[in-house]
């Protein structure tokens, strides 16, 4: 099948119901007094978000926000695809397909839409499968290379030949995977939140860090914190992933715990995602029963033998976006496998720039593109 088809979101009356009541018969965890997000999320994180979606959140009136943006579905590979296609109305509109990641959505690219086509593009944006209104998966393999095989086809079938991408996270690396796969259609990548493919894998001889900038060294620090103390998640999520799947598709608060230890940098920013944005977020993996199926994407990744080879470089033009808060790439090991044409630091915004400093965000993307050969 190749037909594609309007969608709009309409989530049953009986699953907010449902919400309502699981939220009123939370049980919360115990912990340690004065821990603070040593340990994870704080009960007063939990808390609070549980008690804005009891008093003040509106899903319907995000739902109807939401559904202002024309929402389509088509099945592509036997799965199927959800996505926003934006037309900017400009005659010379440049195709571009927006790449969210994990724990984010097509939600995180929603306050940068007006922006982006008051610059003159045309948006695909598409829920990844397995996530939100693309999912769940019903089968095994939905890795990265599969993925980006699927949205190189979900932009012919819209008539794109030509198109520019972007992506954050797990979109940061599907992104140079579509290039990679079809060179000549893309007109370049643009990246923020990047991690594999631009940063050290591995260790890295004393005589090489001896040449680093200092602001490389603090980078290297960063990540070397990170891998070692705040990546149990990855491990999990790689390896037994349907065990923690029943905790966080049963319980709101689980699920708002996991997602929140992300979007708060484990205590670091806990207010750097407007909390409605961040809670809206956490609804669509619910109403659409994807906490499974969305994390099960680290396991297929980590059991791809072809995930940690080498990857040649598609010559196609990069720019990369080092955020405040995200600082961990690091231009020479970005430069070993990407064509790095634009390499921009910013002094706010971080992991997910989009959603906190959207309008920065949307002017980084159109920058680069605009320099760009279609």
């Amino acid at each position: 099948m190749t037909d594609i088809t309007p969608f709009t979101i309409a989530i049953p009356e009986e699953k907010l119901t449902d919400l309502t009541q699981r939220l009123a018969n939370t049980l919360l965890a115990n912990e340690v007094p004065g821990a603070g997000w040593s340990y994870g999320p704080t009960g007063e994180f939990v808390t609070g978000m549980i008690a804005r979606l009891q008093n003040g959140f509106d899903w319907r009136a995000e739902e109807a926000a939401i559904n202002r943006h024309p929402q389509f579905l088509t099945e592509i590979d036997g799965q199927t695809i959800h996505f926003l296609h934006v037309r900017s109305g400009a005659p010379d509109a440049m195709p571009l397909l927006l790449l969210h990641g994990w724990p984010g959505s097509f939600v995180e690219f929603l306050d940068a839409i007006a922006p982006l086509s008051a610059a003159g593009f045309d948006l695909v944006i598409p829920s990844l499968p397995g996530f939100g209104f693309s999912g769940p998966t019903r089968e095994a393999g939905w890795n990265d290379g599969r993925i980006a095989a699927a949205l190189l086809e979900l932009m012919s079938r819209l008539g794109y030949q030509r198109f520019g991408v972007q992506g954050g996270d797990a979109g940061a690396v599907i992104a140079p995977a579509i290039a990679r796969a079809a060179p000549e259609r893309v007109i370049g990548v643009h990246v923020n939140a990047a991690t594999m493919g631009f940063i050290p894998m591995g260790p890295i001889e004393p005589e090489v860090i001896a040449t680093f900038s200092d602001a490389e060294k603090t980078r290297l620090q960063r990540l070397q914190q990170f891998m070692a103390e705040r990546f149990g998640f990855n491990a999990l999520q790689s390896s037994r992933p349907q065990a923690l799947a029943y905790a966080i598709t049963d319980s709101p608060a689980g699920l708002i715990a996991w997602l929140g230890d992300m979007f708060a940098g484990f205590g670091d920013s806990p207010n750097a995602v407007d909390k409605d944005k961040f809670l809206t977020n956490v609804l669509v993996y619910w109403f659409t029963g994807t906490a499974a199926s969305s994390i099960r994407l680290y396991y297929e990744n980590a059991h791809d033998p072809e995930a940690w080879s080498p990857k040649p470089n598609s010559g196609v033009p990069t720019g990369v976006a080092v955020f405040a808060r995200d600082e961990v790439a690091i231009r020479r090991f970005a430069e070993a496998g990407n064509t790095i044409t634009r390499w921009n630091e910013l002094d706010s915004g971080g992991h997910f720039a989009a959603m906190e400093v959207p309008e920065v965000w949307a002017q980084e993307v159109a920058s680069f593109f605009a320099g760009l050969t279609r």
